[in-house]
């Protein structure tokens, strides 16, 4: 797997997810044709130079709002999104596939909702269609299924979604065309505000950086979903830039200008870990005492003795939230007891859980094996 340094090094990727935000393809209702045929273009030109290609395209929720003349872009309420969703991505998908096939590409709809790449087995299965649509020289066109998707259960926005769509093909680049130049040190319509081209690791300081609105108030994500999608791909060995869309021919605007912001991958964490380290919605928080994070951080399993809060009704294999004493985020994994069964057992050695749960304890509260830091 190529890991970019700079984002002229975009060409010797093996494998790019491309992001398009809602505003930059829809104006006013309407597509914008001409911006996304210079994009089809330079997509096209990309890809015959070697690397594979999956668009993550937001619009839908635009395209149909327009077309059912629903008010506030169609996000007046949960069921006005899902039935501009439902009319938006037959205009999305034949917008795509119009497009990339003016060169020669075969555009493949493929629509997605979080328990898809929450759930293993699913997440398997999306990650087997990817795998042989690139096999077979198609281009998917990814979007979350807003049709179907619930308030509670979703993505929220394409950024994540095209993280987590990066790890489940294996790809080594996250290009996130944006209505902005990247990641400033403060709100970019500051005076003295400065771009920062390069990041090598996210760290608190960085996330205090991120607005969390989007400016065109057309799409759901802002910079903070950026930074979250960066956290994901980060983490699986994956590479993440933000760069202006806006221009024609984006992506030869950025690359010659050598103008975005540039995430640079942290670590490189097996398939399965990287699928629990991206998970997005965990069923439950477990809070831990000074010694028991810094065992965890060590490489150790979660012990029940280390255990001082818990939070949630989840089951035996949900995925659960780790955190410290002052609630930061140490890690997630998937839980070996019910919700009530650790409730019983917090705080005690393992020689005096059988009495509280009637049967002898498991190894671990949370195996290591099953368990990715954050």
């Amino acid at each position: 797997m190529s890991r970019p340094a700079e984002l002229a090094d975009l060409r010797a990727c093996r494998r790019i997810v491309v992001k398009v935000g809602s505003s930059l393809l829809v104006e006013a209702g309407a597509p914008r044709s001409a911006w996304l045929a210079s994009l089809a273009q330079e997509l096209a030109a990309l890809r015959a130079q070697g690397p594979e290609l999956i668009v993550v395209s937001s619009g839908a929720i635009a395209l149909g709002a327009a077309k059912l003349g629903l008010a506030k872009g169609g996000r007046a309420s949960l069921a006005d999104a899902q039935a501009a969703a439902s009319v938006g991505q037959i205009a999305l998908a034949g917008l795509w596939a119009e497009k990339l096939g003016q060169h020669g590409l075969t555009a493949a709809q493929m629509l997605l909702t979080l328990e898809d790449l929450e759930d293993r087995r699913r997440y398997l299965n999306a990650s087997a269609t990817l795998a042989r649509l690139l096999e077979a020289g198609a281009v998917p066109v990814v979007n979350e299924n807003d049709s179907v998707a619930t308030e509670e259960i979703r993505f929220g926005d394409n950024d994540r979604l095209a993280a987590r769509v990066a790890q489940a093909a294996g790809a080594d680049m996250v290009l996130l065309l944006s209505d902005v130049d990247g990641l400033y040190d403060r709100d970019p319509r500051e005076d003295g505000a400065e771009l920062i081209e390069r990041i090598e690791g996210i760290t608190p300081e960085v996330l205090a950086m991120a607005s969390g609105a989007s400016s065109s108030g057309m799409g759901s994500g802002g910079m903070t979903s950026k930074l979250q999608a960066a956290q994901i791909a980060e983490r699986a060995g994956i590479a993440l830039a933000i760069v202006n869309g806006t221009h024609e021919a984006p992506i030869a605007t950025a690359l010659s200008a050598n103008r975005g912001t540039l995430f640079l991958p942290q670590r490189s964490d097996g398939a399965r870990k990287a699928w629990l380290g991206g998970r997005l919605a965990p069923m439950g928080t477990l809070r831990v005492d000074e010694g028991c994070a810094n065992a965890l951080k060590g490489g150790a399993s979660l012990l029940a003795a280390g255990i001082v809060g818990i939070s949630g009704a989840f089951r035996r294999g949900d995925l659960v939230k780790i955190v410290t004493m002052r609630g930061e985020e140490l890690a997630q994994g998937l839980a070996e007891y019910e919700a009530h069964e650790i409730q019983a057992i917090a705080g005690k050695r393992a020689e005096d859980q059988a009495d509280r749960l009637g049967y002898a304890p498991r190894a671990a509260v949370v195996h290591r094996d099953h368990m990715v830091l954050l």
